[in-house]
């Protein structure tokens, strides 16, 4: 599940959350395009590019209040992107006229105070993705672990950040060794052997096994940079590699008695839908 990732009527809305601030920052174009209906995104960014340019004739400050951020496109890689937070984003529907400004607004509205309410109290997160899960069809056993892998990568993710880790980039060249060490395959190759998009997340593809796989990767890497106070990408990097390996070897062990591989081919791709918010 793909938390930078909103879903409002079966459109794909782009975000960021701003930690310092407490803030979602949405992609201006997914909403200027669901608000528009145009037939592709180009006419949708080419309608924003007219409206800012009123906008700045009009001197509106929402135009100003607008940042360029990365965010990921349809093609997998990220690119700069017009983005603003709740109230900006509610100035520029107010300019937008379309029957869905109101509906929208009001869903805005509440992805906003979900969040904020999540901060306050972490479990509500996690009641809230279970229940999307289970919504869209995973089995309640497949949901269950999913649920506490979860909450394995968000303790190993503190504690890179707490470590020196800056997120974005570190985080997924730390995740990779722990991938390398575990299954021999990064990422973006896992992803590939399962057939998936790069949008996908690969952790909803994952069967049991290979999930519990990988949180004792990561929970055997937390364990190990708190045990040994590593500070930095370069420390980090090696206790994931250590944490990938010990994984690994369990791999190893389970393929040796079964005459299986554990790394599967399956994806729920054609029984899920990957629409999750």
């Amino acid at each position: 599940m793909d938390k930078n990732l909103t879903i409002f009527e079966g459109e794909k809305i782009r975000r960021i959350w701003n930690e310092k601030e407490e803030k979602w920052y949405f992609s201006v174009v997914d909403v200027v395009h669901i608000l528009t209906q145009p037939t592709d995104f180009q006419t949708a960014r080419k309608y924003w590019n007219k409206l800012k340019e009123r906008l700045e004739i009009e001197g509106n400050e929402s135009v100003t209040k607008c940042h360029q951020l990365k965010m990921t496109a349809s093609d997998g890689k990220k690119y700069l992107t017009d983005a603003a937070d709740l109230e900006t984003i509610f100035r520029i529907i107010q300019s937008i006229p379309s029957p869905k400004a109101e509906p929208f607004k009001l869903w805005l509205a509440q992805i906003g105070k979900e969040r904020i309410d999540e901060i306050k109290d972490p479990e509500l997160a996690m009641n809230r993705a279970k229940a999307i899960y289970e919504k869209k069809g995973y089995p309640k056993a497949w949901v269950d672990k999913r649920m506490r892998g979860i909450a394995v990568r968000n303790s190993l993710t503190d504690t890179w950040k707490e470590r020196g880790a800056k997120g974005g980039n570190d985080f997924a060249i730390l995740t990779d060794e722990i991938y390398k060490g575990t299954f021999e395959l990064t990422a973006k190759d896992y992803k590939k052997h399962k057939n998936l998009h790069p949008e996908n997340n690969l952790r909803d593809h994952m069967d049991d096994v290979e999930l519990i796989l990988t949180m004792l990767g990561e929970a055997t890497t937390t364990r190990i940079s708190e045990s040994k106070d590593s500070r930095g990408v370069e420390e980090l990097q090696k206790d994931a590699q250590t944490g990938g390996k010990i994984a690994g070897k369990t791999r190893k062990e389970i393929e040796k008695e079964t005459g299986k591989k554990v790394i599967t081919k399956k994806n729920f791709l054609p029984s899920i839908s990957p629409s999750l918010p």
